[in-house]
């Protein structure tokens, strides 16, 4: 995996060719996808699909970063919901160990 550029490196890119920043961005992106499991890539191609569509819904930096926070956030609220929901238990059979 592309180690990533200090802060100062990425801010510098960023003012000067947003054009190569936004292609490491995405070079970084696809690595760590890539990374994941076959099974996850999928989930997380979408996932990332939809975090690019707030950033380019977004009219500054700012503006994305409040976007991204609120959707992390009701995320973690129907993560929290699922997690704490009163389902009832599922039936299973029991087998014994030979």
């Amino acid at each position: 995996m592309q180690s990533l550029p200090d802060f100062d490196q990425l801010m510098h890119l960023a003012a000067t060719d947003p054009q190569q920043f936004a292609l490491l961005r995405q070079r970084l992106i696809d690595q760590a996808i890539t990374q994941a499991s076959a099974a996850m890539q999928p989930r997380l191609r979408a996932q990332q699909s939809h975090i690019d569509r707030l950033i380019n819904h977004a009219s500054n930096p700012l503006h994305s970063n409040i976007l991204l926070q609120q959707e992390l956030q009701r995320q973690l609220q129907r993560f929290s919901q699922a997690l704490q929901s009163h389902s009832p238990p599922q039936p299973a059979q029991i087998l014994p160990f030979k």
